[in-house]
């Protein structure tokens, strides 16, 4: 307790909160581009509208999804977090529309048998075409899950005891993460200097101090969404498929961790991603670097959006995971030792990348802020 007790009164919700509306009004209206999507793959299904209107009208729907959050986002004088959980949402809305109309022009088309769709393990195979339903893709926009099925593994009952204690621990770490930023991460961020600028010996210093609190923060985010919420949401829903990540902190290689931290997009970057890339002949490692590119995009979305910067400090750090996966790909083929591609994990994830980063987009949006007063 070095700077005394800094949690602000304000913290979780203040009058000032009040200004971001409209970014609620536009979380609110995005249940739209599902309706739209589902009325026109309906009447592709019934043949009603030709092939090309129909892929035309999903890109259109697809692309104003993403965008109309991002406009009101940019147009508003929102607060960051505001901006970030809207932008979240809207990613994960985008991901889910893509993977639903990928799914079903596949199969309307035929360019892959019904038995081929990449499934959920222990989900029957079923035409979509035959089967297309609102109900379906209602529960499919609202499911922990990405990539679109008709039909999904399920659990007979809801657990309300085991529902209440998970809500609990989400409750209890979503207040151990505000306390830790308020704490610690935002005062010594404020007794900073921008990490490319001034003295590098002092930048090197705040960095490894800011690296175990940042690193707190991420591992209980992770705890609170992966393993409580999506787990809540799961059990709510008699979801049955529960692999939302696996041991990625025992990643022998950066790829490994990549292919284990985070099992939605994962299985949404092979189904629509990977795998069409390889259909259409583009080699295997083109085709990682074309998934590290779209997951840079969306990771540049999510910050440099909501805090009106765009200097592609998160895309840079994304795509430089590509040389890391070479890197440590490498040192395991020649040593075949675990530990040389973990220790480069974690001083890649939580010494540099975590902390550099907070401290580029925190000075970066201080400057803005200082231009604009």
């Amino acid at each position: 307790m070095k700077y005394g007790w800094l949690i602000r009164t304000g913290f979780w919700f203040s009058s000032r909160s009040l200004r971001d509306w409209p970014l609620l009004m536009c979380c609110l209206t995005l249940p739209i581009f599902p309706l739209a999507a589902f009325i026109v793959e309906k009447l592709a299904v019934e043949k009603r509208i030709p092939e090309f209107a129909v892929v035309s009208l999903h890109i259109t729907i697809t692309t104003t999804a993403l965008l109309y959050p991002v406009l009101v986002i940019l147009r508003c004088d929102s607060a960051v977090l505001s901006g970030v959980t809207l932008m979240l949402f809207a990613c994960i809305v985008w991901l889910k529309l893509v993977s639903f109309v990928h799914t079903n022009y596949d199969l309307r088309t035929g360019t892959v048998s019904v038995d081929k769709v990449d499934v959920v393990p222990g989900s029957p195979s079923v035409d979509c075409s035959r089967e297309l339903s609102l109900k379906s893709l209602t529960y499919f926009m609202v499911a922990p899950t990405l990539c679109y099925q008709t039909s999904y593994p399920r659990t007979p009952s809801v657990r309300k005891s085991w529902v209440s204690r998970q809500f609990f621990k989400l409750i209890i770490f979503t207040g151990v993460m505000g306390f830790m930023i308020e704490q610690y991460i935002n005062p010594i961020t404020k007794n900073s200097q921008h990490p490319l600028k001034g003295n590098l010996l002092y930048a090197i210093e705040r960095v490894l101090k800011l690296s175990l609190p940042c690193l707190y923060v991420w591992l209980c985010m992770f705890y609170c969404f992966f393993h409580l919420w999506l787990n809540i949401l799961a059990e709510l829903l008699c979801f049955g498929d529960r692999e939302f990540y696996k041991d990625w902190w025992n990643a022998k290689t950066v790829e490994e961790y990549w292919r284990m931290w985070n099992m939605p997009v994962h299985k949404w970057m092979l189904r629509h991603i990977y795998f069409p890339c390889l259909r259409y002949g583009i080699p295997k490692g083109v085709a990682v670097v074309i998934a590290f590119l779209v997951s840079a995009v969306f990771h540049e979305l999510c910050i440099a959006v909501p805090c009106h910067i765009f200097k592609w400090w998160a895309f840079l750090g994304i795509m430089f995971q590509v040389p890391l996966v070479l890197i440590t790909n490498y040192l395991w083929d020649k040593f075949q030792n675990s530990m040389v591609g973990n220790m480069i994990f974690w001083f890649s994830f939580c010494i540099l990348g975590q902390p550099m980063t907070v401290l580029l987009y925190y000075h970066d949006l201080m400057n803005r802020k200082g231009a604009n007063w």
